[in-house]
């Protein structure tokens, strides 16, 4: 994905790579989307090898800025409600731009407030 923004395609505001598919909300800008779609799946299956991907992919527009936040919570949470972890800093396939104003590095992240507490 940040390829896809440092050539202007995109603006990713937040994204988490599951083991079968990908969430990701960001701005399209300079290319298609479909051909973005097949960049980011090529690139993760290549970087992490158990994907099993599905076919397609689902859109989405959001028309109003407001749930912007509320989209990105949802997205990064899904490790969470899949129990893959108990707490959203021990999955490592996940960022958010409004953590810190920009993409954040690995662990640079507070993520206090992602934890499953069931």
């Amino acid at each position: 994905m940040r390829f896809q923004d440092e050539r202007d395609y995109t603006e990713t505001i937040a994204f988490v790579v599951m083991p079968d598919h990908l969430h990701w909300l960001f701005e399209l800008k300079e290319s298609e989307l479909s051909k973005i779609v097949h960049s980011i799946k090529s690139f993760c299956s290549h970087k992490i090898e158990l994907l099993n991907w599905q076919e397609g992919y689902y859109e989405h527009q959001l028309r109003n800025e407001e749930s912007i936040m509320k989209h990105s919570r949802y997205i990064v949470a899904n490790p969470l409600r899949a129990r893959l972890v108990s707490d959203i800093g021990l999955y490592p396939h996940w960022d958010a731009v409004w953590l810190t104003g920009e993409i954040r590095a690995e662990t640079d992240a507070p993520t206090d407030y992602l934890r499953d507490n069931t």
